[in-house]
């Protein structure tokens, strides 16, 4: 197990949502409340594989949640924790489970850009289709806005919504070229997302297409992707 920095941020309307901000706006335990977990929490928490085994095993619910809706397999998501979450998906626990931020261990793994949790999560049953977080979206559109290209690979692979529309009226298309940099790892997520077979035609609530969006911010590689792939 290892700790590892979680992107923690709002994202309430597009005007002040900068390129390269944080998608999502997902809150790991604090110290505070690790300090007053017990049971299955405080043991995956502190990544005590025996105290977890021996918890399971005595029968602890898998279904307990912290202040915060997160229940042990958050925990372990945000932990980074693999042997804690593959002890809690095979007692039984839920591996689509979702916090009071409405979201889960797929899309925690993939705004932290931890692929060896994502591809965990996934083999024991977690969907990479489930809508989550306070903006209706899913893993495969934070991912993009993030530029973590190699989890949108992943979850395109692993049949994740291409042209899922968020309830900002975004794909993850949009995402990757509106919230991204222009850079070389939006233009790798553009480039895979096109080639899983998003649809470059959807545009913006203000009817914005993807194209245009690239051009208006002179991101030139992006634009040439789009046009490649037949965008108008």
């Amino acid at each position: 197990m290892h700790l590892r920095p979680i992107f923690v941020a709002l994202a309430l309307m597009a005007p002040v949502l900068a390129p390269g901000a944080p998608a999502v706006a997902q809150t790991p335990p604090s110290a505070a409340e690790a300090a007053a977990y017990s049971g299955l929490h405080a043991a995956t928490y502190a990544g005590n594989i025996p105290e977890l085994t021996r918890l399971v095993a005595a029968g602890a619910d898998l279904a307990a949640r912290d202040g915060s809706g997160r229940t042990a397999l958050h925990v372990a998501a945000y932990q980074s924790d693999e042997a804690a979450l593959a002890i809690l998906a095979g007692a039984g626990a839920d591996m689509n489970a979702f916090d009071h931020q409405a979201y889960d261990v797929v899309t925690i793994a993939a705004v932290a850009n931890d692929l060896p949790m994502l591809r965990r999560a996934l083999a024991l049953g977690a969907s990479p289709s489930n809508v989550t977080s306070p903006y209706d979206g899913t893993a495969l559109i934070a991912a993009a806005h993030l530029g973590h290209f190699e989890v949108v690979e992943t979850l395109i692979a692993a049949g994740a919504p291409l042209d899922h529309v968020n309830n900002l009226d975004w794909t993850a298309l949009i995402e990757a070229v509106i919230l991204g940099d222009g850079g070389p790892d939006h233009q790798k997520t553009v480039a895979a997302l096109l080639e899983g077979g998003a649809d470059p035609s959807i545009g913006d609530r203000s009817g914005q297409t993807p194209l245009a969006l690239a051009r208006s911010r002179g991101y030139r590689e992006i634009e040439a992707l789009l046009v490649q792939a037949g965008a108008t």
